[in-house]
């Protein structure tokens, strides 16, 4: 246990000395990204608001819905969480082999890698929730209100699951190629299965499926603080213990791959 404990301060001490360095890095994949567009980063957004309209005409009209402008604001939030979280995951597999030249020739820390690459998904996260969010206060605004008194502790956690859930992936995609293959098809089935669409009760027996689906855990606390102002304290609490512990398992496991890394990449 003490050495567990050394071990997370270390690399707490590392990511907070080394801070500087993989925002930087992390900042400048997200400019790259659209350096040579006009709108930039807003395209984020616009692609987001695009879908949400799309979706919510078309499930809207299959589902019955009665209130329109409740239901966007619910698949609109859903929706940009639910990108984020498969775009960390969905990347997962490969970020260390997209960055083995330097892996193999370069002496750092391969948790600078995974620190890199959660600043770029916040990052991109943020860039495509602030215009959403803009949209939807012309709906519903007692968001704003929501946002400030309500959300933090939620968004702490879609944070911490960020960070710690694609690093484990990621250590399995890089034994195993064949995973890579298979996270695509499972996120799609997870996605299909989770309430992003359409509302919980309309699983009628299924709904079940939700009390084993650790990323609707995620999404929907936050989602219900935004939309409603409330909070299931006994459920972030539990969520926050499961992220700590998932951030102690996947340090561990990153430090007990590290030495195998370059030949494995």
């Amino acid at each position: 246990m003490i050495i567990i404990i050394i071990m997370l301060l270390d690399n707490l001490k590392f990511a907070w000395n080394s801070r500087r360095f993989w925002l930087y890095t992390a900042t400048s994949r997200t400019r790259a990204r659209f350096a040579k567009t006009n709108l930039g980063s807003f395209w984020l957004g616009f692609s987001n608001l695009l879908s949400i309209s799309t979706l919510g005409i078309v499930y809207g009209t299959v589902f019955s819905v009665n209130d329109f402008k409740e239901y966007f604001v619910y698949l609109g939030i859903g929706l940009v969480i639910w990108n984020t979280i498969s775009s960390s995951i969905s990347s997962a597999p490969d970020l260390f082999a997209h960055n083995s030249q330097n892996i193999k020739n370069i002496n750092i820390n391969p948790l600078f890698y995974t620190l890199e690459e959660w600043a770029f998904q916040i990052q991109t996260f943020f860039q495509s929730f602030s215009l959403v969010f803009f949209i939807l206060l012309f709906i519903k605004k007692s968001l704003i209100f929501n946002i400030i008194l309500f959300s933090w502790l939620p968004f702490i956690n879609l944070l911490m699951f960020l960070y710690w859930f694609p690093l484990i992936i990621c250590l399995v995609g890089v034994r195993y190629t064949d995973f890579a293959q298979l996270v695509p098809i499972i996120l799609q089935l997870v996605f299909l299965t989770s309430p992003i669409l359409y509302r919980k009760e309309n699983l009628g027996g299924l709904e079940w499926i939700t009390n084993y689906n650790l990323i609707y855990k995620i999404l929907e606390p936050l989602r219900v603080s935004l939309i409603q102002g409330n909070v299931d304290y006994k459920l972030v609490f539990i969520t926050l213990l499961v992220n700590i512990v998932g951030i102690l398992i996947s340090f561990f496991l990153l430090q007990k791959s590290t030495r195998e890394l370059p030949f494995l990449v």
